[in-house]
């Protein structure tokens, strides 16, 4: 027979596990399934090894920049095997803290194992060490998240390619990286390995890099990427991929006609599917879009009674941060009677190029797409201080701030540590403060904050 719980949690990613020991902590009988890892993507695959990883790269390139500061360095090179290594190990650890934490709490079950819906709030596991055992539930939490994308591009599944997983376990330097996407993941990964040492090459089909940002933050970030030798291929479409004695084709399609592409290695990089299609949602009565990623409501109620959705499952923006933000929404709700919801839910992010781009709000395309009136605050960070006593000027600062009421619409930081830059601004925007009070504000000397003071003395 099966089991029942108060509640049940698919998926253990950065909303699912706070929410299954939040609910086992209140007393609920709480089950978590997960196939893999605790942890999610996150811990295990997405934001704490690739940060790892670019902390490596960005070690090398300020070993090789050292006579810049006056430092004689000898030649650099890049052991693939102890950069996995340092990566595996924090992963470990970070994964470690995910099982104690569950392994430890009282009124929560941990199964290892494929979840699937078999009727409403009711779910078979597969599980991982054999045999399948059947829960049912009052209320269930969907948090399986995304996976990478495999685009329809002829020849592609015919050939071996990497993905934002398996990339990281190379154990040797690509000679010639193909990077297909010109997202958040692919500009990560392209300059990491131009950097450990890879001749890198971006197709990106569209007229730009990073498709929701401002057309002048990102002719920038190209013009960085490009500075750093990283060739960089706008208005570019993949026709049909290839491989032979050891190398990868590309045929790509450009604006003037068609070119081939050869490289030793090949990224895709273009978007993320839901980890839904094993889930037999519709025996719960839960709908999907056409992508396939659950459709919840901004309470992150789903189409079935006593069924949620967190996390990058539902679509949106795919940040750890929203998940846990989607965690605290749910155990409000659930557990203290809340009305928490996603309306007017800020989402900050930041880009790990070198130099950051830190992003929160509405861009200048937004504003002027709805209307608003703004004004714009630019300044390049070659006018930062901070940034010119350690070298590291390149970028812009940049803000929207609205033309009557002073308030700070976003901000597009690209600079050394855009992505605290743009936490500062954020926390002002929290506080509905006008820009003016970061104009006047008094932030100690020499920091990247005092920019803040010259950055809005330049709202237009």
């Amino acid at each position: 027979m099966a089991e029942h719980y108060d509640a049940v949690v698919i998926g253990s990613g950065q909303g699912g596990t706070p929410l299954s020991t939040a609910l086992a902590g209140a007393g609920r009988k709480t089950a978590i399934i997960e196939r893999e890892h605790l942890g999610g993507t996150c811990v295990n695959e997405g934001c704490t090894p690739t940060k790892t990883m670019v902390a490596s790269a960005r070690t090398a390139y300020i070993d090789r920049r050292s006579a810049d500061y006056g430092v004689q360095n000898g030649s650099v090179s890049v052991d693939m095997t102890k950069v996995r290594r340092r990566k595996r190990d924090i992963v470990d650890k970070f994964r470690g803290g995910e099982e104690t934490l569950v392994g430890n709490t009282e009124n929560l079950d941990w199964l290892a194992g494929e979840a699937r819906f078999t009727g409403p709030k009711k779910v078979e596991v597969k599980l991982n060490d054999g045999g399948t055992t059947e829960l049912t539930a009052d209320n269930v939490f969907i948090n399986t998240g995304a996976r990478p994308a495999s685009p329809p591009i002829e020849g592609l599944n015919s050939i071996s390619f990497l993905d934002s997983t398996s990339i990281m376990e190379l154990d040797e330097i690509p000679e010639h990286l193909l990077v297909l996407g010109g997202g958040y993941v692919g500009l990560e990964f392209a300059q990491m390995f131009r950097r450990f040492g890879s001749e890198v090459t971006i197709v990106q089909r569209g007229k730009q890099l990073l498709a929701r940002e401002d057309e002048d933050v990102a002719e920038a970030v190209a013009d960085i990427l490009r500075e750093d030798g990283v060739e960089v291929l706008l208005e570019t479409g993949a026709q049909r991929a290839s491989q032979s004695s050891g190398k990868v084709q590309l045929s790509v399609k450009t604006r003037d006609g068609e070119r081939e592409l050869e490289g030793s290695h090949l990224l895709v990089a273009i978007g993320r599917a839901p980890n839904t299609d094993m889930l037999d949602l519709d025996a719960a009565g839960v709908n999907t879009d056409k992508s396939g990623f659950v459709e919840a409501n901004e309470r992150l109620e789903t189409s079935a009674e006593g069924i949620w959705a967190l996390g990058d499952v539902k679509g949106g923006p795919a940040f750890t941060h929203i998940s846990s933000d989607d965690f605290r929404i749910i155990r409000d709700n659930v557990l203290g009677n809340g009305n928490r919801s996603t309306t007017d839910r800020l989402v900050p992010y930041t880009v790990f190029i070198d130099p950051q781009l830190g992003r929160v709000g509405l861009s200048e395309t937004d504003a002027r797409e709805q209307g608003r009136d703004y004004r714009v605050a630019r300044m390049p960070m070659s006018s930062v201080a901070r940034a010119l006593e350690v070298d590291e000027s390149r970028g812009f600062m940049k803000a929207i701030v609205d033309a009557d009421t002073k308030e700070i619409l976003g901000c597009a930081v690209l600079g050394i540590e855009g992505g605290e830059i743009a936490s500062m601004i954020q926390i002002a925007m929290m506080g509905n403060l006008p820009y003016t009070a970061l104009l006047d504000g008094v932030f100690s000397h020499p920091t990247l904050a005092e920019s803040l003071n010259n950055l809005f003395a330049e709202v237009e």
